[in-house]
């Protein structure tokens, strides 16, 4: 789509849409949003990106196949979901890393990680393909 408009808007639109997933994603374990949620509003800033500027410029801005950014999210969730295992406690179960009173990362963060970079490489894939078409 050739709109001067279009192209302008979206320039300054993806880096807040961009900024609003990473917020979605890092408040989304005891509230509303999480790793699904960010990845579906990361997905809609690079789809506006692709409408305004075309499916080259989408990729040139996320230098990873699709595909890889998917099996990178898929091997992220599944090792922190496996995590708790090998500490003898059930899959899924939240492990935490730092001192007890404020520990500063656990399991449950890279597992929504895993599922906001599955997500968007799955988003991400069907876009390009169809914007290709």
């Amino acid at each position: 789509m050739h709109s001067i408009i279009l192209k302008t808007a979206t320039r300054l639109m993806v880096g807040l849409i961009l900024v609003f997933a990473v917020y979605l994603l890092l408040r989304g374990h005891h509230e509303p949003g999480g790793g699904f949620s960010a990845a579906l509003v990361a997905g809609t800033g690079f789809a506006l990106l692709a409408i305004a500027e075309g499916p080259g410029t989408v990729r040139a801005a996320i230098r990873l196949r699709s595909t890889t950014i998917s099996l990178l999210g898929l091997g992220l969730a599944v090792a922190a979901s496996l995590t708790a295992l090998f500490t003898g406690q059930p899959l899924l179960t939240g492990i935490w890393w730092g001192a007890e009173a404020k520990p500063w990362i656990g399991t449950p963060i890279l597992f929504d990680v895993g599922v906001f970079l599955a997500v968007l490489g799955a988003i991400l894939s069907v876009l390009l393909a169809l914007e290709e078409f």
